[in-house]
């Protein structure tokens, strides 16, 4: 899962851009050294945040508009 392009991303799961993101977090740790891959690592890192944080918002627009039909009834 090395250098997700957008399409990818759209098939991706929130659990497994999780998991890529801990994938990173340990190269960089274990290869703090290679600037140019922790270049590369943290532009991944970046689009796999952005990716979580949009699944995280669409869910918690879903839970709300549940939740709002729920009061309503």
């Amino acid at each position: 899962m090395k250098n997700t392009c957008r399409m990818e991303k759209q098939k991706l799961t929130y659990a497994q851009a999780q998991q890529r993101l801990e994938q990173i977090v340990k190269d960089i740790e274990e290869n703090p050294g290679d600037i140019d891959r922790l270049s590369s690592l943290l532009k991944e890192a970046k689009e796999l945040i952005a990716f979580c944080k949009k699944k995280l918002y669409r869910v918690e627009e879903d839970v709300r508009k549940v939740m709002d039909e729920n009061t309503e009834a």
